[in-house]
């Protein structure tokens, strides 16, 4: 068990699995959620505000449609989703990022691989940044494949690699690098070390993308953002 005031990640460096995942995740982002916020901006260069704009445009979905924003943070995404007239719930598994968000949208504390609603209940999903977060990432696609209505929509923003060698190994440097130390004097040094090696739970693309088509979105597409750093990906379920 943790200690009270204890990073998660704070032990040999080792990235835990299944139910340890799940409950140093929800620690970590317990620890995190004051300065989230401020650190994300810090970190991006406000690019990720930029990135969710583009992820909410790309849902396509007309004015009134429900979308449930999955690991809602602090509400980022259900902001932008608002804005757009579309009538958005958070669900997070984190009761920290929850009680730090800021947003006026309907919040649920739950586990986005069991949610507690019906069938093609939703005309949306959004999910930002988070993919690596789940302990298990298939079961979590065929649960947003359940709940998406046939022709709804999904967003998914991850972190990416850019392709470009000389790019690659900057971004290496900075997100290995600068992030950690952007985290540990602002926020939890532990979890801003953890967060870069937690890429190492993403699949390669094209087993991500398999996995979504495999989920009830055979359209699923996949474009890099900002020369490579983040990826939007998108799809539409069918009937």
């Amino acid at each position: 068990m943790t200690p009270p005031g204890a990073s998660p990640f704070a032990g040999d460096g080792a990235l835990p699995r299944g139910e340890a995942k799940t409950a140093a995740v929800r620690a970590m982002f317990d620890a995190i959620a004051p300065r989230y916020d401020l650190v994300n901006r810090i970190m991006t260069f406000r690019m990720d505000v930029g990135w969710r704009r583009k992820a909410v445009a790309s849902l396509a979905l007309p004015a009134g449609s429900t979308v449930l924003d999955l690991a809602c943070g602090t509400g980022d995404l259900c902001r932008e989703l608002a804005a757009h007239d579309l009538r958005a719930v958070g669900v997070d598994l984190s009761l920290g990022m929850l009680s730090a968000a800021r947003t006026e949208t309907p919040l649920v504390q739950a586990d986005a691989s069991g949610l507690p609603l019906p069938d093609g209940h939703v005309d949306g999903v959004t999910c930002g940044f988070a993919l690596r977060n789940f302990t298990d990432l298939e079961a979590f696609l065929v649960e947003v494949g359940r709940v998406v209505r046939p022709g709804g929509r999904i967003v998914l923003l991850e972190v990416a690699e850019p392709e470009n060698r000389l790019l690659r190994a900057g971004h290496a440097f900075y997100f290995g690098r600068v992030v950690p130390l952007i985290g540990g004097l602002l926020s939890d040094g532990a979890a801003y070390r953890y967060l870069p090696k937690s890429v190492a739970y993403l699949p390669e693309p094209p087993a991500l993308m398999a996995m979504i088509r495999r989920a009830g979105f055979p359209d699923a597409s996949r474009r890099l953002l900002s020369g490579g750093i983040s990826q939007l990906i998108t799809g539409t379920r069918q009937p």
